[in-house]
């Protein structure tokens, strides 16, 4: 959720962050005159309080008849204070309900537009030429079916379209990645996290996956949880309602997690292989710093996730997501897209957000400082995650249909230094 207080004083800055995301500015003006109409019902109401207590004191002064107007006085008082608490908590509520549905404030420099609008950062190694190597690409796919590693065909048959099984050195590949991601993490100075995959909605909503995409996410109605995407969410509400000390430094996690995405609206859009599926595993950075260093913790976050990139030796690029791309909580994300061979474009593959303090006053993560408590500020990335696989096997795909394993996940494969297909 966005500053209240900025709101109020800047309520042009809103209105201008809402058209850069492709929002209506309108609701600037609903959100400003519910919250008017709180503070005005909660005036009221406080003033209606504080003359039931000076009555409760006469009355125990007064005697006879006098006593009984104030008895009676006090009982029609007490019927309009709980009505006025009545109005004043429905108005209260309305507000915060307007004011979640807007998304945060992008930073400077956050380009406006949609998906297409993105800035580009920067371009990192050179995607191979396989025509001069007289080599006929073959997809992800069609190479981790040779290898035996994926297999769509079951995955159907058990659990519909866009499910797979991971097999022998599929399976093995996907922990290799994982594993290599998680060791990465953790000599950044971040602490490793098995996670819940099942949260409670006032975490998701805390995390602002609640709103305009709130239709790609799997809920169990009967027991009320939702099935997270990302790690973020179990992370984000793990210091829920707390106060932390960030004297030293950012507290940072590192998540290992199965994630589940519905792909709503994704109909037709990658549907062969394992690049946009229901269920995969992603290792996922987070952090809580304090909101004047929430930039440079987020060019960290970007820096290891390309380090990752680099050891796995695969080209891609950097963009700077355009606002109305960003997702409700992220302020600023720069998305990492490795280049894909067998359809000659970029494929994100990892992506870090900087959600300055929007998730925290959400979910009441604060700190106490000596100017007083203020929200902390939450940063987010993936470090490693399964459609990794994809952009591996063709990126170092051999003609033979072998595929060459980078040196810096061999430890992980057992020293292998290429994977063969099955006979």
């Amino acid at each position: 959720m966005i500053d209240l207080k900025l709101l109020r004083a800047e309520p042009d800055t809103v209105k201008a962050s809402q058209i850069a995301r492709g929002d209506d500015p309108a609701v600037v003006d609903q959100v400003l005159a519910a919250d008017a109409e709180r503070r005005d019902a909660l005036q009221e109401f406080e003033a209606a309080r504080a003359e039931q207590k000076t009555l409760g004191k006469d009355v125990a002064r007064a005697q006879g008849e006098e006593k009984q107007a104030l008895l009676a006085r006090t009982k029609e008082l007490a019927a309009r204070v709980k009505s006025l608490q009545a109005t004043a908590d429905a108005a209260s509520a309305r507000a915060v309900e307007l004011a979640r549905s807007l998304g945060n404030l992008p930073e400077p420099g956050v380009p406006a537009g949609g998906a297409d609008d993105f800035a580009l950062v920067r371009t990192v190694g050179a995607p191979r030429d396989f025509a001069a190597e007289g080599i006929d690409v073959q997809d992800h796919l069609a190479l981790g079916e040779g290898l035996a590693a994926i297999d769509m065909e079951r995955g159907a048959k058990v659990s519909g379209s866009r499910f797979y099984f991971l097999t022998g050195m599929g399976a093995r590949l996907e922990l290799a990645i994982l594993n290599a991601a998680m060791d990465r993490a953790i000599a950044a100075g971040f602490s490793p996290m098995m996670t819940p995959t099942l949260v409670r909605p006032e975490v998701m909503a805390g995390t602002g996956f609640l709103g305009k995409h709130a239709d790609e996410i799997y809920r169990l109605e009967r027991d009320d949880l939702y099935l997270t995407g990302t790690s973020e969410v179990a992370l984000a509400g793990y210091h829920a309602d707390e106060f932390l000390d960030l004297e030293a430094g950012p507290r940072r996690y590192a998540g290992w997690s199965a994630c589940y995405r519905r792909e709503a609206g994704s109909a037709g859009r990658d549907t062969r292989g394992i690049i946009r599926v229901h269920q995969f595993h992603k290792v996922e950075m987070f952090s809580y710093c304090r909101p004047e260093d929430a930039a440079a913790e987020h060019a960290r976050f970007l820096a290891t996730e390309e380090a990752m990139l680099q050891a796995l030796e695969l080209p891609y690029r950097v963009i700077d997501t355009a606002a109305g791309d960003l997702g409700s909580s992220a302020a600023r994300k720069y998305d990492c897209e490795a280049w894909l061979p067998s359809q000659e474009r970029w494929m994100e593959v990892t992506s870090t957000s900087n959600c300055t303090t929007y998730q925290a006053r959400r979910l009441q993560i604060r700190e106490k400082r000596e100017t007083g408590t203020e929200p902390v500020a939450t940063i987010n990335g993936t470090i490693g995650t399964t459609r990794w696989i994809v952009a591996l096997l063709e990126n170092h795909q051999q003609a033979d249909g072998s595929v060459r394993v980078p040196e810096a996940l061999r430890p992980y494969l057992g020293g292998l230094e290429a994977l063969t297909p099955v006979a």
